[in-house]
């Protein structure tokens, strides 16, 4: 799992992420990605650490599908975290065909987003 000094919980920094972050879309997932060493609500002499935050409606499936889809990106955002510049603000939104994809597919369209994101990948 995710762990818990890397989680995204509020509501400001889901909308910071979604609203001044950078988009990489794809078939399953769409990635939100704010890049920033500065947290407004946590001053301090350290940087802080990349927050990750999972967005799945109702549109995926139904509640157990959507905890499995959930479950799933988060697993593959624990390996991933340590890529990102510390400080990002990171949003993973699940599209309707993600309830239906398999874990393989779901790494490869996030490794695929971030990548992009990153600057690893050209413009579509």
């Amino acid at each position: 799992m995710l762990p818990t000094e890397h989680r995204l919980r509020r509501r400001e920094d889901f909308a910071t992420a979604v609203r001044r972050g950078r988009r990489a879309g794809r078939p399953l997932l769409v990635v939100h990605l704010r890049s920033g060493a500065t947290d407004p609500h946590a001053p301090g002499e350290s940087a802080p650490p990349t927050r990750a935050g999972f967005v799945v409606s109702k549109a995926v499936g139904g509640a157990v599908i959507r905890n499995k889809v959930k479950r799933r990106l988060r697993h593959l955002m624990r390996d991933r975290v340590a890529l990102l510049p510390p400080g990002s603000l990171v949003v993973v939104r699940a599209l309707p065909g993600s309830g239906d994809a398999d874990p393989a597919q779901l790494a490869r369209d996030l490794d695929a987003a971030l990548q992009r994101l990153l600057g690893g990948g050209g413009a579509r």
